[in-house]
């Protein structure tokens, strides 16, 4: 009886977690130089990826070179990525994007407005929102392998 107990209130949490994040909040975010905004909803239409990362992560650093692939390589088929960090400073990102760039936006969400709205509570996490702008999956965390299975996905919602 206490399993099926657990096991109910597991789901509903479950439940309303997806419930809460499937339409995604409408990500305003400035570029690193602080003059564009960017918003998520210029994106429709396009397979998007939102990374959210910190500079003292070093998952996230491990994974942004394998993530600016994936966008270079599916680019020119309507594919997006956004990475968002999280800190609470501009400099420290503008200096590891000056050691390490990459080819896809980076924004600041130094308040965690975005990162908040998306329920980010772990370094880095993706999201994988469809052309129709809805949440197909989150993953949080990362371990080396991860980024095959967003390209079985990014593929997936490239054909549809």
């Amino acid at each position: 009886m206490t399993r099926s107990l657990i096991s109910i209130f597991l789901l509903s949490a479950a439940a309303a977690l997806i419930f809460a994040v499937e339409k995604p909040a409408d990500l305003t975010l400035r570029d690193l130089s602080g003059k564009k905004k960017v918003h998520l909803s210029d994106y429709r239409g396009k397979t998007v990826v939102v990374n959210f990362w910190a500079t003292w992560c070093g998952p996230c650093q491990q994974e942004m070179p394998l993530l600016d692939q994936m966008y270079k390589k599916y680019k020119p088929a309507g594919f997006t990525l956004i990475g968002v960090n999280v800190d609470k400073e501009a400099p420290p990102v503008k200096d590891l994007m000056a050691r390490k760039p990459v080819s896809f936006p980076v924004l600041l969400d130094p308040a965690n407005q975005v990162s908040k709205a998306y329920h980010v509570d772990e370094m880095p996490s993706t999201v994988i929102i469809d052309r129709k702008g809805e949440i197909r999956y989150i993953h949080r965390g990362y371990k080396p392998g991860d980024e095959n299975d967003y390209q079985d996905r990014i593929r997936q919602l490239i054909r549809e």
